[in-house]
């Protein structure tokens, strides 16, 4: 899908992840040192306690994106203590990660700005690990496919290990992890949607696990572009955790489908925000607490027109 915006200045978004998701302090830090430049604006922000995640969506022109990232970055990397935790997973929550500011991936609308936020990207993976001391290593379409999986399997012990082991080489910055913040993984790709289903009783997370291994692209019964995960939360809830790459070629409708094929579902979460085409045919039987169109839906958050 290509976008047509009603401001005709070049628009990007960014997505970046910090491994924080229960101290509102902290949250709120960062929130405002991405939101500090009149040119940036900061769309939503999900706090996940299980997952010990925040997921911020800001936008903003080239340039000035990058700038804003930067100040997030540096704000949790001076709050956000991942590697000391190392041994200790539950501490650090469900999700898989390798450092405090754990993935920045800059996002582009349109085709045409694909080669611009490459560049934003590049510029804030430098930025980081040479202003921060932290190491960067690309993923997507900027590491020849290299998948963030790939950089975060064995978490970040594991990561560590393989830098001092010679087997990896941070792209930017020292070629060691930071004492606190651990590393950053940064790329550059279309809109994705990140999308959780919850299972219902009796499943269990080893039902979500197994789920998940089915469904994401490489599994037995995989969908195209679909990245997944099983995790607990609190109170025994099972939930199937999704990144869906390409949502307008595989709607949330399918994957609602396919899981509901293996097991009971209680209800849905999207994390930040996606493109109207994802909700295409969505089952009106399953709850989306929270899920408001004007302020989830990025065509209508930026005002964008579908060409």
């Amino acid at each position: 899908m290509v976008y047509r915006a009603h401001n005709p200045s070049p628009l990007l978004m960014a997505v970046p992840n910090v491994s924080e998701g229960r101290d509102a302090t902290t949250v709120q830090a960062i929130s405002t040192a991405l939101a500090d430049d009149s040119q940036v604006r900061l769309l939503d922000v999900h706090s996940d306690a299980d997952h010990h995640r925040s997921v911020y969506t800001l936008a903003g022109p080239p340039g000035a994106l990058s700038g804003a990232l930067l100040r997030g970055a540096a704000e949790a990397a001076a709050r956000i203590d991942v590697v000391h935790d190392c041994d200790a997973p539950t501490l650090r929550g469900e999700h898989p990660h390798v450092g405090a500011l754990d993935v920045a991936p800059v996002v582009y609308l349109d085709e045409s700005l694909r080669g611009a936020a490459c560049a934003e990207a590049l510029v804030l993976a430098d930025r980081i690990g040479h202003e921060l001391s932290v190491p960067v290593f690309l993923y997507g379409e900027l590491a020849c496919g290299r998948t963030r999986a790939q950089l975060r399997s064995g978490g970040i012990a594991r990561l560590a290990q393989r830098i001092a082991a010679g087997e990896l080489r941070p792209d930017f910055g020292p070629p060691h992890m930071h004492p606190t913040a651990g590393a950053t993984l940064v790329g550059a790709r279309a809109p994705l949607v990140a999308f959780n289903l919850q299972l219902a009783s009796p499943a269990t997370v080893a039902d979500a696990r197994r789920i998940a291994s089915l469904i994401r692209e490489d599994g037995a019964e995989g969908v195209p572009g679909v990245r997944a995960i099983g995790v607990q939360l609190g109170g025994d809830i099972a939930q199937v955790s999704m990144n869906v790459e390409r949502p307008c070629e595989t709607p949330l409708a399918l994957i609602v489908e396919r899981v509901r094929a293996l097991a009971p579902v209680a209800g849905g979460e999207l994390v930040g925000l996606a493109p109207r085409c994802a909700f295409a045919d969505f089952p009106d039987d399953v709850p989306l607490p929270g899920f408001d169109p004007s302020a989830r839906l990025i065509e209508q958050v930026l005002g964008l027109d579908p060409r």
